[in-house]
């Protein structure tokens, strides 16, 4: 699913709790880790994120149901682009542009993810 999708379909969803229950649904979706990927823990997150890449793929871990979902949202923004063309993506906006209510730890984690893309 794309960011545009997600987007739209949060849109049409007015209650936070089934908000929350979508993104929940879209961590399911995340693809397992090939063994050729390289991961990086992500440091600033409350729970166990992991992003790892191979080559402009991505694909992400994460021990909590929100954050996986969180976490895939995100890497369906950056899949398949170069680090340079992360950079140029402003995904923070992006991200608010959801209007997800997460709550400011989740959101320093969301922050912390952001600014390993943008590290690359």
């Amino acid at each position: 699913m794309k960011f545009e999708q997600i987007k739209k379909t949060l849109e049409s969803v007015t209650d936070p709790v089934e908000k929350l229950e979508f993104v929940m649904e879209l961590g399911k979706e995340l693809s397992p880790v090939p063994a050729r990927a390289v991961c990086s823990e992500i440091v600033g997150c409350t729970s166990f994120v992991q992003i790892c890449r191979t080559e402009n793929n991505f694909y992400g871990t994460a021990d909590s149901a929100i954050v996986r979902g969180i976490l895939f949202i995100i890497l369906s923004i950056v899949d398949g682009k170069t680090p340079d063309e992360i950079r140029q993506i402003d995904l923070e906006k992006m991200f608010a542009e959801l209007k997800l209510n997460i709550g400011a730890a989740r959101l320093n984690g969301v922050n912390s993810m952001i600014r390993f893309l943008k590290n690359l």
